[in-house]
């Protein structure tokens, strides 16, 4: 993939830039660059999805004739499910693993982020961008003098700008996805509450310390503040650390499927 010269330079001298190179080393499931590549094809802005609501349509059209070649049908409050977690995850991600990462907090207006989907095979997320130089960042970041910082106070309010910035964003998804699909708003912001709580808490585990994961978790959702459904539900078992989900995904309607372990409908989560 190649970027031209003009984004490379850009890239090099943006804080944020660098602090994405490290997220990506560790990303698992999607590519987290800054700055769109050369070829942009596949490539939107969370904006432009969200001011067009029939591209979510089409995205899970194309999800539920893949359902239907692996599963035998696709419900479709799966194809919801899917695109509803997809879609608030991957944002949910950026923002978490920068907050845990590098202890900053990115811009995440719908126009400042992109993504792409996977135009063979399954139709999910497989890669984020962020096209925006600003950030926020502690006292004591070593780029906290660069042009597009933004310093705020400590810890708690870095973390209550990212919850923030995340909210902002999940209302305008709630705002243009909910019409489209038969899920109610509570379930909407129940998988943005999710995403953003499973989000440093994955940092934390792929960085190599869970209990700081946990711990910057309890930050972001120390209680239920609204939009969110509840503060964040991670908790300690004889087999590790475990969350208990608000929302569902739906794969369990799938024929043959199995419920996820951390599905609410699961007793005792």
């Amino acid at each position: 993939m190649t970027v031209p010269a003009r984004t490379r330079a850009r890239e090099a001298r943006t804080p944020i830039a660098g602090s994405l190179g490290r997220a990506n080393a560790l990303a698992e499931w999607c590519e987290v660059r800054f700055g769109l590549p050369a070829d942009t094809r596949g490539w939107t802005t969370t904006g432009t999805l969200l001011a067009e609501p029939a591209r979510f349509d089409a995205w899970r059209a194309d999800l539920g004739a893949w359902l239907t070649e692996h599963y035998g049908e696709a419900p479709e409050r799966t194809t919801a499910g899917y695109v509803m977690s997809w879609y608030l995850s991957v944002v949910g991600m950026v923002g978490g693993t920068l907050f845990h990462q590098a202890r900053r907090v990115p811009s995440l207006r719908p126009s400042d982020v992109a993504v792409r989907i996977a135009d063979e095979g399954r139709p999910h997320i497989v890669a984020v961008a962020l096209l925006a130089d600003d950030f926020a960042c502690l006292p004591d970041d070593p780029a906290g003098n660069h042009p597009a910082a933004t310093v705020v106070a400590d810890d708690h309010a870095l973390a209550g700008l990212l919850r923030a910035r995340f909210a902002a964003h999940a209302a305008e998804f709630v705002r243009a996805f909910g019409p489209t699909v038969r899920l109610g708003r509570r379930m909407l912001w129940a998988a943005a509450t999710d995403a953003l709580d499973a989000a440093a808490w994955r940092a934390g585990q792929l960085c190599g310390d869970e209990p700081a994961g946990v711990a910057d978790a309890a930050l972001l959702l120390p209680d239920r503040i609204e939009p969110f459904t509840s503060a964040s539900t991670l908790h300690a078992t004889e087999a590790g650390w475990t969350r208990r989900r608000q929302s569902c995904c739906f794969h369990y309607a799938l024929p043959g499927a199995e419920v996820c372990d951390t599905c609410p409908r699961v007793a005792g989560r």
